[in-house]
């Protein structure tokens, strides 16, 4: 093996299939296998992989040599000889994840483990169509790889979400910097030198809220992003769904209400137009224009824009106006959530974004209306939580999801 890069870039329908080939296909097999069910004896490892113990031994020490894998010493039995136990090593190999928010962008490093490394925020950034945004993005995730302190060579994938219509077979925003005939993946690789994926924000954390939330039944996930938009993603028998053109989750752009109000998608009267964060922001200037009272007049008279995360705030602060328009956002929202659970009949319904942290203002209506509009025997069996995850959920993601498509999962 050459370098690391070389050695997971390897396929299946490669033209060399000489036994270094065969080898290196089954190393990543047993990497696969420690990712996703951990520690591991030999004889475990030679019996889930169908692999002989000669074989076997010989790879799993080669691993060992090459730092990917740590033989952790004798494990306790019952009787007889005490196997060796082996776990993939955490400072072997690392991955890269980057979510480029509205309004800022997160950077962090994983181990194999998905152990977060290192982080950093750029909270000044803020998401424009325009050529000097991309070139930014591009500038800030080199310097963080430069800088983040782990050896270029071992950070085997780079992750980047972000808000919109994203493919990540094309590797292409539909949303953002669309008039280049270079897709994003492709500008993102020739900038860093390392693989890519492309990916969208809410899908990447609706990853992290399944793989770092879930209890041991779940397999049928639906993660409610309510921010500054509304989207969804879907997890069904424990895999992410994408949809044909991978453009599955568009829960916001539904044509929900029969108002005149122009979506940002350019139709009218979607979901979003009544209950995203920009929408309740728009409804907060324009009932302090008409005089309504609310502790945020002050803050609109300085001319100072309001943020969705301030009228959460001014809710906790039992402004009522603030708590009316959540509680309003919660009831319309709530009465979707009961088409999606009438249709996918999940496990769990996550409900994660800004809008999370209004707590009771929020979840309280929009259970009753779900419970409300949807069948009783759907709703019953279903379970609603609070995302309990931090910011960089959508990095920590993506990061994940990239790890995945490079050792094979």
């Amino acid at each position: 093996m050459t370098s690391l890069t070389e050695f997971f870039n390897l396929h299946e329908d490669d033209a060399m299939k000489g036994i270094i080939h065969k080898n290196s296909l089954i190393k990543r097999s047993i990497i696969a296998h420690m990712a996703v069910h951990g520690e591991s004896t030999l004889s475990e490892l030679t019996r889930e992989l169908h692999i002989s113990v000669p074989t076997m031994t010989k790879l799993v020490q080669e691993l060992v040599d090459e730092n990917i894998v740590s033989d952790l010493g004798k494990v306790e039995t019952p009787g007889g000889r005490r196997p060796n136990i082996f776990g993939l090593a955490s400072s072997a190999i690392y991955f890269a994840g980057v979510n480029v928010g509205r309004d800022g962008m997160t950077f962090l490093i994983t181990d194999l483990q998905n152990n977060i490394i290192k982080e950093h925020q750029d909270p000044s950034f803020e998401l424009q169509d325009r050529p000097q945004c991309l070139e930014r993005i591009c500038a800030s995730i080199e310097e963080f790889i430069a800088t983040c302190g782990i050896d270029r060579s071992k950070i085997l994938g780079l992750g980047v979400c972000m808000t919109g219509r994203v493919n990540p077979d094309t590797g292409r925003s539909y949303k953002f910097f669309t008039s280049s005939e270079q897709s994003l993946r492709e500008l993102f690789e020739e900038r860093t030198g390392i693989r890519v994926l492309l990916e969208n924000d809410t899908r990447s954390r609706c990853y992290a809220e399944y793989t770092c939330g879930r209890s041991k039944d779940e397999s049928n996930v639906l993660y409610l992003h309510m921010g500054r938009g509304v989207a969804i993603g879907i997890v069904v028998d424990g895999k992410l769904y994408y949809g044909k053109s991978g453009f599955a989750g568009e829960f916001g752009h539904i044509p929900f209400f029969n108002n005149e109000i122009i979506c940002s998608c350019g139709k009218k009267g979607c979901l979003e137009t009544e209950v995203s964060g920009i929408a309740i922001e728009e409804k907060m200037r324009q009932q302090i224009e008409r005089g309504v009272n609310t502790i945020l007049k002050e803050q609109y008279d300085r001319q100072k824009s309001i943020h969705i995360d301030d009228i959460i705030a001014a809710a906790k602060h039992d402004d009522t106006l603030s708590i009316e328009l959540i509680e309003e956002a919660g009831e319309k929202v709530g009465k979707a959530v009961a088409f999606l659970i009438n249709t996918f009949n999940p496990e769990t319904v996550i409900v994660g974004g800004n809008l999370a942290a209004a707590g009771d203002y929020v979840m309280l209506p929009l259970k009753s209306a779900t419970n409300k509009y949807s069948l009783n025997l759907v709703y019953k069996d279903t379970k609603f939580r609070v995302s309990k995850m931090s910011e960089n959920a959508s990095a920590w993601g993506v990061a994940m999801l990239i790890r995945n498509k490079v050792i094979g999962l």
